[in-house]
């Protein structure tokens, strides 16, 4: 339904008001007022249709619609017939203007009204000051709580907007921490096994074959997950139609551990408690923290061994990863400049849990993670914090 703009609504209350009071004017001798003539059907007309330019410049058509009412009570005629046209414009005025000019306004047809009183023999000056003291008070305060809304609808828009681009900035960060996961992981181990290829193509053929097997293994499942999250962008476009496969989950660990041994660093996955089905959120968060520490192994600490644990307890998954590696590199702390360590601290603090990353006494680095496993568990974490 197209909505009509406003100057065209103006415009027809204008032509209503304008209709009305002349139609006012007609009875106005059963009133007891003098007849209208054609000077006061052309000053009604001056103090209504104005009114359709009242959003664009009020101060002016207030003017106006005063100044023509004016001249129609000096005329002696009934007073009431050109009325509504101030009290409408009076609105307008401090809908839009300040209070100190709608009180000004205000002031101004108040003094009309009590004008209208000293010329008219007719009309009770208590009843005058009383209407003119109700009805200007009335207009000016309608006028004034319009204005404060609309102030405040045009604030909640704004921070509407800013909220969503907010929104849109973080979304864009977590898209890019997963890219930097995805792609960081899997062409670390592509160049390592490059490398070894190279280095044994003339002398090794079996181990340059299984080095290029792997890259070619890997490069696969980079392009599968990076596809996976082409279609997640997607799935909204499409509505619904194609839907994403599933993220990389805990099953998938043993995978990733199998990559990381073929570049050369011996790694060993322990599983503590009983293995379980986990929220998909709080096992995409653990497989990243896992693959993000053992991608910063598989780039600095190569020679060093690393062990992965996971340990299931009623209410929480502990994932431990250490690396034995040298005292003064810790592995984590090279790449702490960049998305790495950054995107693993808010994936943990998303899902309600904690993450400690740094040196080991004895030498190397230890990430160690602790995420509630319900809804409730993190409640309680979060109460006794």
């Amino acid at each position: 339904m197209r909505i009509p703009r406003p100057l065209t609504v103006d415009t027809l209350i204008a032509l209503a008001m304008t209709a009305a009071a002349l139609r006012l004017g007609q009875v106005s001798v059963a009133q007891g007022w003098p007849e209208l003539d054609a000077s006061a059907y052309v000053l009604l007309a001056l103090a209504h249709l104005p009114v359709a330019l009242r959003r664009r410049s009020p101060l002016v058509v207030f003017a106006v619609v005063q100044v023509a009412s004016v001249a129609y009570i000096s005329l002696g005629y009934w007073p009431v017939a050109s009325a509504l046209g101030s009290m409408l414009v009076l609105y307008t005025v401090a809908s839009v203007h300040p209070a100190r000019i709608a009180v000004g306004c205000a002031a101004v047809m108040t003094a009309k009204w009590l004008y209208t009183g000293v010329i008219s023999d007719n009309l009770s000056m208590g009843l005058i000051v009383t209407q003119a003291l109700l009805y200007c008070s009335v207009l000016v305060w309608s006028g004034t709580l319009a204005r404060r809304s609309h102030a405040l609808g045009r604030q909640l828009r704004a921070e509407q907007a800013e909220r969503a681009r907010r929104e849109v900035a973080a979304e864009r960060g977590r898209i890019a921490r997963e890219l930097h996961d995805v792609v960081a992981h899997h062409m670390s181990v592509i160049s390592v096994q490059a490398g070894l290829a190279r280095f044994v193509l003339d002398s090794d053929a079996p181990t340059a074959r299984d080095a290029l097997t792997t890259i070619e293994d890997t490069s696969t499942e980079a392009l599968e997950e990076l596809r996976r999250m082409l279609k997640v962008l997607r799935e909204h476009d499409l509505g619904g139609a194609e839907s994403a496969a599933p993220m990389p989950t805990l099953a998938r660990l043993d995978d990733l551990v199998q990559r990381v041994r073929a570049g050369g660093v011996p790694v060993e996955l322990y599983i503590q408690g009983t293995a379980r089905p986990l929220p998909p959120g709080v096992e995409l968060c653990a497989y990243r923290v896992v693959q993000e520490a053992l991608t910063n192994v598989l780039k600095h600490t190569r020679q060093a061994p690393a062990q992965v644990q996971l340990r299931y307890t009623q209410h929480k998954l502990i994932v431990s990863i250490t690396n034995g590696g040298d005292g003064n590199i810790p592995a984590i702390a090279v790449s702490a400049g960049g998305h790495g360590l950054i995107g693993m601290r808010e994936r943990a603090k998303l899902y309600g849990g904690t993450i400690s990353v740094g040196p080991r006494a004895e030498g190397g680095f230890a990430v160690r993670l602790i995420l509630p496993t319900s809804a409730t568990a993190r409640w309680r974490d979060e109460r006794t914090r």
